[in-house]
Parts: C-alpha cells; sequence; structure tokens
C-alpha cells in the first residue's frame, strides 16, 4: 500500500511465519478443527510460560472477563470497578450480569486507573475490582489489593495488553485472582481471536473451563475420541466460548516467540523515547520503575497548547504522510450508551476527558523496519514542526 508515492506504515500487522502456517496446515490435515489436544498444549504451555497453576483457553478476552466475573460469583446488583479509559468490553461483560460498572479515572500521565481514587468508588455493593494494564504497564497492584483484601474484594485483571508485562518480578497472570489475557490479530501474540485465563483457584478454574462449553461436564470434547464417550452432563447454562485447534495452532508457536517479539517492540520504544524526547509538544510515555512494560502500545500524549493542530488533524497530517495511527481509548464514559443509561459527563472523570483528546497511538510492532521506525519519527517530527504555534 502506498500514500503520495511512499509506502504507508500501518498501524499494526501481525508476524505470522512459516511455523505458523505449517502448524495451521497440519492440524487441518489432521481432521480434528475444533477444541481438542492443541488446546490442551496451548494451555499448558502457556500456564508454563507464566508460571501459573491453571490456564483454560476461549475464544476471546471478552469471554475470559466474562467467565472470569461468573466464576468468583458477580450477581445481579452488584457493582465492579471499572477503569473509564478503557476498551467496551471491560465494562460490557459486567453489564451481562445486570450488574453494575462504576468508572474510575486514570492517572494522567500512564493513563491506568487512578488506584487513589478507587476507595471512594466502594459500596456495599462492590464485588470486584477490574484493573486494565493500559498499554502493557501494570497497575499499581499493591494498592490494589490492599484495597481488595480491606473490603473483601475480588481481583480481575483484564491483562489483553500485557503479555509479557511484570510487577515487581511477578508476571502479570500470577498475581490477581482471575487475569485474562486477548490474542485478538492486534495483540502481542495473536490467534486470530482468542483469549485466557489464568488463575491458581482450581474451583475457578474448573468454573470457567465447564461454562466455556455449555456448562458440561469436564473434558466433553473427548467423546469424540477414542478415549470418550457419547455420555455427557450438562451441569449449568454455560456458554460457547471453546477456543478451536486451528486457533491454538496458531497460538503454539506464537507463543514461542512471545520474549524475541517483546524484545523487537522494547527496542522501538526505546527509539521512539530517545527521538522524541526534546520535543516539547509531545509527552513520550511514562513508566513507573518496578515493572516491565509490554509495550503492545506506544501512545504519545500532544500538547496541543504548542500546536496549531488537533489530535484528530494530526492524526490525518501523519495519514498523508503515510503512517497508519490509532486512539486508545475513547473513555467508556463519552459513549452515548453509558451516558445516557448513566448519566456520566466528562467533567465526571476529569482527567481521561482531557488525556482522550491527546493521546495518539503510534505503530510498535516487530515487522517494522529500521525504516519503517525512521519514516514514523521523521513524519512525526515533519507535522509537529509544520504545526508549532510560535
Amino acid at each position: 500500500m502506498s500514500c503520495n508515492g511512499r509506502e504507508f506504515i500501518p498501524f499494526h500487522t501481525p508476524q505470522i511465519g512459516d511455523a505458523e502456517i505449517e502448524s495451521v496446515v497440519e492440524t487441518l490435515r489432521s481432521g480434528w478443527l475444533t477444541t481438542g489436544s492443541k488446546v490442551k498444549r496451548f494451555e499448558e504451555e502457556f500456564s508454563k510460560y507464566l508460571g501459573c497453576s491453571h490456564a483454560i483457553a476461549v475464544n476471546s478476552g471478552t469471554a475470559a472477563l466474562h467467565l472470569a466475573l461468573d466464576a468468583v460469583g458477580i450477581k445481579e446488583g452488584d457493582e465492579v470497578i471499572v477503569p473509564t479509559m478503557t476498551f467496551a468490553a471491560t465494562a460490557e461483560v459486567v453489564l451481562y450480569f445486570k450488574a453494575r460498572p462504576v468508572f474510575v479515572d486514570c492517572r494522567p500521565d500512564t493513563l491506568n486507573i487512578d488506584s487513589d481514587q478507587i476507595e471512594k468508588a466502594i459500596t456495599s455493593k462492590t464485588k470486584a475490582i477490574i484493573p486494565v494494564h493500559f498499554g502493557g504497564q501494570p497497575c499499581e497492584m499493591d494498592q490494589i489489593l490492599r484495597l481488595a483484601r480491606k473490603y473483601n474484594l475480588r481481583t480481575i485483571e483484564d491483562a489483553a495488553h500485557a503479555l509479557p508485562t511484570s510487577y515487581q518480578d511477578k508476571k502479570i497472570g500470577t498475581i490477581g485472582d482471575v487475569t485474562c489475557f486477548s490474542f485478538y490479530a492486534t495483540k502481542t501474540i495473536t490467534t486470530g481471536e482468542g483469549g485466557m485465563a489464568t488463575t491458581e483457584n482450581p474451583e475457578w478454574s474448573d468454573r470457567m473451563r465447564m461454562m466455556s462449553l455449555h456448562g458440561i461436564s469436564h473434558d466433553a470434547w473427548k467423546r469424540y475420541t477414542k478415549e470418550g464417550s457419547w455420555h455427557y452432563e450438562v451441569l449449568y447454562p454455560g456458554f460457547k466460548y471453546n477456543l478451536t485447534d486451528v486457533a491454538a495452532a496458531l497460538g503454539i508457536e506464537q507463543l514461542k516467540k512471545c520474549d524475541g517479539f517483546w524484545r523487537a517492540r522494547k527496542r522501538i520504544a526505546a527509539i521512539y523515547d530517545k527521538a522524541f524526547g526534546d520535543l516539547e509538544e509531545i509527552q513520550t510515555p511514562v513508566r513507573r520503575p518496578g515493572i516491565e512494560h509490554a509495550w503492545h502500545l506506544y501512545v504519545i500524549q500532544l500538547n496541543l497548547e504548542g500546536l496549531r493542530l488537533t489530535r484528530n488533524q494530526f492524526i490525518e497530517a501523519l495519514r498523508e504522510e503515510g503512517i497508519g495511527t490509532s486512539v486508545h481509548f475513547i473513555p467508556l464514559h463519552l459513549h452515548p450508551y453509558y451516558r445516557h443509561k448513566f448519566g456520566y459527563k466528562p467533567a465526571d472523570f476529569p482527567n481521561a476527558s482531557s488525556v482522550f483528546h491527546r493521546i495518539v497511538s503510534l505503530p510498535i510492532y516487530p515487522k517494522m523496519t529500521e525504516a519503517d521506525v525512521e519514516s514514523v519519527i521523521a513524519a512525526v517530527s515533519k507535522v509537529i514542526k509544520q504545526n508549532h504555534r510560535l
């Protein structure tokens, strides 16, 4: 794809190699396409990679969140604390239970949930907190877990951005009650569509595994194998959230490359930091000490007071220069559904409302070449220079 004679650099493109293709072809030729031995292997290898006790593969990160809330016992009328600076899925799954997502503002620098504001959002109806590790930087989990213990709340981590991420030498996926990962096409590893829930609790693991496939008794998929039986029992009304072996075949090979992908993104982030560090019109991502950032996203904030264009105009100017970008996220309280249902106003969450108009996500993915990275830097610098407010 070209743009004004230049090769267009998309916001993201997955890195799929021969190993993934061969793994998928092998699965197709095996005749077993849906949930089977490849899914089991993917779960085992994911669990080993993180160092967690249980990993349950599902067909999306959203499904993982839904199953996690079900496992910890969320019911109608409950409240669950959610950051407003997140994707729709984080709050949407709370509504599946006829429970209420209670929003909390973000920190203006990391864009993670402001843990100092969580306690005032807790009521007698609050049953859980869903911290979202924005962009791949972990939330302040010590403070969040202290609050969870104080008020007897469950912690369900939305780690859609956070593979691999570490907090105080602990991998995300081994800290909260349940952690939910996404393997969507743009994520740090991909199965096309897919997700994983991890936990140390065997009862929650069994519940999520059962509910992911119609509430059928354990290992019902084996009924079509030699060692299986046609007989099964429905124990609860569950969901159709199982991952396929075709998707798991991709995931097994992608997981082998996870650390290499991370090192490539980390290198790009360091190059961006150096290139943009002296530009007053840009705030580069802030990193807390004691963490390892996954660098799923590289989100800059524009100093609009020093520029003669808006964030949207900045994005269009970069597009004209052949650079694809995105925005993460439109805060939930600004969406029509939440405005109308709960009466939220921009002033209710001033940090998220303010940074929303400043944030731009730049391309950062392992497939980027040195020339690609330099093209992004050159385009951003050019647009900044041309629109500097004197």
